[in-house]
């Protein structure tokens, strides 16, 4: 039923919208606030830098850079601070419609993210249906004693849960890295690394979700 609501909003925004479903429209239509560095006109300056085989690279009001490192007709990947990038991806809905998937990561000191999903005209979407957000439990092995002091002690480092989403440049899919263990002193560390699985999380796009 959520799943039918959201492709019904995608259906009346696309109706009254003429927007192109390309990332260079997409970009430059962004909403400032989202990147409140790099305003609109530097975003298509941006895409004719990189358009023309050039080093895509503008100063920003944050008195630092930003660089655009990938586009293609359906993703990008911004560099917009030293420490922050953004990553979008358009995903196929019904009726040739898309939804668009941003990811905010900032590096404060380790690699955090914050996933929201949004229409093409930059409504947006209540990502609990679109997406779970992996937990620290996904990330534990599954066949670690788990009575055990040593898996106890280690676990009760593991107070916060940091985790760095990445986008796929060439199909849909989303990959989730555990990146707490990077944050912990090298004492814990060492304690959390037998309880940890190292490989990241992978999520495909399907029916209108990430899986």
């Amino acid at each position: 039923m959520k799943l039918l609501i959201i492709n019904l909003l995608l259906i009346f925004y696309s109706a009254f919208s003429a927007i192109a479903q390309n990332m260079d429209e997409v970009f430059i239509r962004m909403p400032d606030e989202f990147v409140t560095q790099l305003e609109n006109a530097w975003r298509k300056d941006l895409l004719d830098l990189y358009k023309s085989d050039k080093t895509a690279t503008l100063d920003n009001t944050m008195q630092g850079k930003s660089t655009l490192l990938k586009l293609t007709d359906k993703y990008l990947l911004l560099q917009s601070t030293e420490r922050t990038t953004i990553e979008l991806r358009l995903l196929p809905l019904i009726n040739n419609t898309h939804v668009m998937c941003m990811i905010t990561t900032v590096y404060a000191p380790v690699a955090d993210s914050h996933v929201r999903f949004y229409t093409t005209d930059w409504q947006q979407l209540p990502t609990a249906d679109l997406f779970t957000a992996a937990t620290i439990e996904r990330f534990l092995r599954t066949d670690a004693d788990t009575v055990s002091v040593a898996y106890i002690d280690a676990k009760t480092s593991l107070d916060m849960c940091l985790v760095k989403y990445s986008l796929s440049p060439d199909s849909n899919d989303l990959t989730a890295e555990f990146t707490t263990p990077q944050y912990l002193d090298a004492d814990a560390a060492k304690k959390v690394k037998v309880i940890i699985n190292d490989m990241p999380l992978k999520f495909q796009w399907k029916s209108g979700r990430f899986e």
